[in-house]
């Protein structure tokens, strides 16, 4: 097995690279969606996060209010990191479980957005970061999601910068271009990953 990371500032195209290697024949594991389901309604961790940030997060149904406590979060360091302190351990125990219920030859691709700012690189035999500019990522996130420039440029702050996330790639899928260039760069990755993947098999079995 392949344990693979794969991470990028938002508004890179991270989820449109994991789409892509899912059609390659990659396991994906995917944070932000776990990150959902851990903190669902019933569950310890919204519990958790009620109990941090006030009733005043949570929906008229009892759900998490994603965007009233994204508002909260990004714009102040503190509450970004007390939310990842509750989210995260979560995350990580359910990311696991999955992970071994995949085959022994698998690829297996982990979506995971602060790998970068919580210091993630080492749980993965490598890193793959896509890679766009900050004019591209905050093009994206008011064209394309709707953000005001203001929020866009509050969550793109609470995250590592470029250079961070490139300081721990061992991989990097540019993508300021168009979707062919990418398709193109997302198929010479896989190929690196496939051929890796298949040494590892054929050295015999994990220490």
């Amino acid at each position: 097995m392949l344990k693979v990371g794969l991470t990028g500032g938002i508004g890179a195209g991270k989820s449109e690279v994991s789409r892509l290697l899912v059609g390659h024949g990659a396991v994906l594991i995917d944070s932000d969606r776990i990150a959902r389901e851990v903190v669902a309604p019933g569950t310890p961790g919204l519990a958790a996060v009620t109990e941090a940030f006030g009733t005043e997060v949570l929906a008229a149904d009892g759900s998490l209010d994603r965007a009233r406590l994204g508002g909260i979060v990004f714009a102040d360091p503190e509450k970004l990191a007390a939310l990842n302190a509750i989210v995260h351990p979560l995350v990580g125990a359910r990311s696991a479980e999955l992970q071994r219920a995949a085959g022994a030859d698998a690829v297996v691709v982990h979506d995971v957005p602060l790998l970068t700012e919580n210091g993630l690189a080492p749980l993965y035999d490598l890193v793959v970061v896509v890679d766009a500019s900050p004019e591209t990522q905050l093009e994206r996130l008011v064209a394309l999601r709707g953000m005001s420039e203001e929020d866009a440029r509050a969550r793109m702050a609470a995250q590592a910068t470029r250079e961070q996330r490139r300081e721990i790639a061992d991989l990097v899928v540019d993508n300021d271009g168009e979707l062919p260039a990418l398709r193109a760069r997302v198929e010479e990755v896989w190929a690196e990953l496939a051929k890796r993947a298949h040494e590892q098999s054929t050295a015999g079995p994990e220490a």
